[in-house]
């Protein structure tokens, strides 16, 4: 069974920064993209980041500045940097890695997190 797990959420004041991790279970042969996505209360999940293989990121125009996508592809975790927070940053962050793969063999499949709430006070 894949399992990533996420660490670094938190209360944090407007201004502010925090570092999200996203660890992937240590059964995996290979994956290809990573991203972060966030849903605030009422609302639809967003992207947030995204980070290929070879190190393409792309970042949603609310966070273009702000926020730095990482990934350290030996470890398979990837991480977001966010700075400048602001209110409406305030939501659950969820991890999401695309074509994981358990053994060479095996079909592609996609995976999310748990989760980490994120809360920006202002």
């Amino acid at each position: 069974q894949v399992q990533l797990v996420e660490s670094g959420g938190g209360l944090v004041q407007a201004g502010g920064s925090l570092r999200l991790s996203c660890a992937a279970s240590e059964n995996i042969f290979s994956l290809d993209a990573l991203g972060w996505y966030r849903q605030a209360p009422g609302k639809q999940r967003e992207l947030v980041a995204h980070i290929t293989r070879g190190g393409y990121t792309n970042y949603a125009d609310s966070v273009k500045g702000r926020f730095t996508i990482s990934r350290d592809n030996a470890k398979n975790t990837v991480y977001l940097q966010m700075n400048s927070l602001k209110p409406e940053d305030t939501a659950v962050y969820y991890c999401h890695a695309e074509g994981v793969k358990t053994t060479i063999l095996s079909f592609p499949n996609d995976y999310w997190g748990q989760g980490t709430q994120v809360t920006v006070s202002s």
